[in-house]
């Protein structure tokens, strides 16, 4: 069967957008902020599935329909916040239009707009660029009062008079945003514990299932990748939620796991290390024997001694 295939619309630069909104070119050509009430009808953005040269923080109030980021869809009856990077697939929802009126805003900025700036770089580390849709930052009453403050504060900024200080004024702003975006994510990351109780629980049960069947022997080492695929989020949102529940990244859990199977195997059985590293998953035994000692102080054959 022949595979079907997918074209998204590409959207290198600002003023592009905009003439595809029927908006007005924007008054800096690498950013602008869109207020949903500007548009005679609030729909979606950019219509159908399309990627993007330049980055994109919007915030949604609560509408019908569902909207497409990536392979997921969101029923985004609830609200959110937004964040997508350069050259991430986003798709239209399902419902042609929302209610005009209805307020929303949409920033977008070119990565031009912060050369010369710590944040050039600085924006790379905020991982909720990565996150899907589904795993969107739902707002209180006052987190969202103080994100629109700073959308207004942007507005009125971009809509003043260019001078030598309105870039680095904007850039401070929108890294004060980032940084209560991060705030937020912390503060979500808690108050849905019991949520990400049970995606730690099928997390582990994923892990178990992995390196006690031939899934190792045939796939090789169980990637971040893999098991966010299998949990249906998000590699960097994994990993931040396992960093704010357990304080280890996905990785680092992978290799605290991956530790403890090869401690049961080495006390309980008599295979060589070579043959423990490749039923693990290894290609090399190298590999595992220099990750088991960076993890333990012991090499293999030192630890299997202290059973002896």
């Amino acid at each position: 069967m022949k595979k079907e295939e997918f074209s998204h619309q590409q959207f290198a630069s600002i003023p592009e957008a905009h003439r595809l909104m029927g908006l007005p070119q924007p008054r800096h050509p690498l950013i602008s902020l869109i207020n949903g009430k500007h548009l005679p009808i609030c729909s979606h953005a950019l219509g159908s599935s399309h990627v993007l040269g330049f980055y994109k923080i919007s915030f949604k109030p609560p509408i019908s329909g569902k909207l497409r980021y990536g392979q997921d869809y969101y029923d985004f009856n609830g609200g959110g916040l937004m964040f997508a990077a350069p050259h991430q697939v986003i798709g239209g929802h399902t419902a042609a239009t929302e209610p005009a009126g209805d307020c929303y805003f949409t920033l977008l900025i070119h990565p031009d707009f912060f050369l010369g700036h710590p944040l050039a770089r600085a924006i790379k580390q905020y991982g909720f660029f990565s996150y899907t849709a589904n795993e969107a930052l739902h707002l209180s009453d006052e987190e969202q009062t103080t994100i629109f403050s700073l959308f207004d504060m942007m507005d009125k900024e971009l809509k003043s008079r260019i001078d030598d200080f309105s870039q680095e004024i904007v850039i401070a702003q929108v890294e004060l945003l980032l940084n209560f975006a991060n705030r937020f994510y912390k503060r979500q990351f808690i108050t849905r514990k019991a949520a990400h109780t049970t995606l730690l629980e099928k997390l582990e049960t994923l892990l178990e299932t992995y390196f006690n069947s031939d899934a190792a022997l045939s796939k090789g080492l169980p990637t971040v990748a893999y098991l966010a695929g299998q949990l249906h989020l998000s590699p960097s949102y994994l990993s931040d939620m396992l960093r704010a529940h357990t304080g280890q990244n996905a990785q680092q859990h992978i290799h605290a796991r991956l530790i403890d199977k090869a401690k049961q195997i080495l006390s309980t059985t008599n295979l060589s290390v070579s043959e423990v590293a490749y039923s693990l998953g290894f290609e090399y035994a190298q590999s595992f024997s220099k990750l088991f000692k960076s993890k333990t102080s012991l090499s293999p054959l030192a630890f299997r001694q202290q059973f002896n």
